[in-house]
């Protein structure tokens, strides 16, 4: 029993490892895109981007899908359209507002995932200090841009959807098998707006080593790192750890794109911050919060 455990909180722990690094590195590289929008649109910008990880992750994992059954097949074709929804979705955001503003929007997402999976008191009290951060961030009358809203809000239904598919598609397939597949059926549906620009890619050197630097860092190591912390955790105790994305961005839109961060948004950062360390001791104290 003790052995068990141990071994469950260790698999907490690493799963919220897993999910910070990957939040990392995935705002990271959306810092980095803003400078190819200029020259691709965020479109062609984030189908690039899927493309280009696509095919790297896949010539790594050469993915074995002999024998797949129709689940894993569903499964992964869901964690696609999700990630096509999701980046298209956040892209477009971010054109348009601040990269942590776009972020806490987003995150209504996979924060609705917590609400609907609360397990008990002490976790709906982490949620609802999550929710206190988002509205202290987000203070309604900040001028938003109408789309940009609608973007990111759109983007945060994708990012519930991935959650939950995620976690399916990293339990039904072993290794990165199911990621890479996923990514190529992404890679698919997002195709149209990236052949558009394929002159201008291959014509600037410069502009395709950049787009390679963004899917591998957002794309081939962000989610893989989000992958396998969903393999450890529940998807309700994963959305609320999300709560830490918020407060990255805005870091790193601070440190990359000189964005502004008011007395409000570190109110918010440090109720996020809050809730998201608490959820961790609560997943590291029971068991039933750790992914079977």
């Amino acid at each position: 029993m003790i052995v068990q455990v141990h071994s469950g909180r260790s698999r907490a722990l690493s799963g919220v490892g897993f999910m910070v690094l990957g939040a990392t590195i995935i705002q990271w590289s959306a810092a980095i895109a803003t400078g190819v929008f200029r020259s691709l649109g965020p479109s062609a910008t984030s189908a690039w981007r899927i493309l280009i990880g696509a095919l790297v992750l896949v010539a790594f994992v050469r993915p074995k899908v002999r024998g797949w059954t129709r689940s894993q097949w569903m499964g992964a074709v869901a964690l696609g359209a999700s990630i096509a929804f999701m980046n298209q979705c956040f892209y477009q955001a971010i054109a348009r507002i601040p990269l942590g503003t776009a972020v806490v929007i987003e995150y209504l997402g996979p924060f609705l995932v917590s609400a609907l999976g609360k397990r008990s008191a002490k976790h709906l009290a982490f949620v609802a200090l999550a929710a206190l951060g988002v509205l202290a961030i987000a203070h309604p009358g900040g001028g938003f841009h109408l789309w940009g809203v609608v973007f990111a809000a759109g983007s945060g239904m994708g990012w519930a959807a991935y959650v939950f598919a995620a976690h399916r598609v990293g339990s039904q397939a072993e290794g990165f098998g199911g990621l890479a597949v996923s990514l190529a059926v992404s890679a698919v549906l997002t195709s149209p707006m990236s052949m558009g620009s394929l002159g201008r890619v291959v014509a600037s050197p410069g502009l395709l080593v950049r787009l390679l630097e963004i899917a591998v860092m957002g794309v081939v190591l962000g989610f893989a790192f989000e992958l396998q912390a969903l393999r450890r955790l529940r998807p309700a105790t994963a959305g609320v750890i999300f709560a830490l994305d918020p407060a990255m961005a805005f870091v790193i839109g601070l440190i990359l794109l000189h964005q502004s961060v008011s007395g409000w948004d570190l109110v918010g950062i440090l109720c996020v911050v809050v809730a998201g360390a608490g959820v961790t001791y609560d997943a590291t104290s029971a068991d039933p919060l750790v992914a079977q």
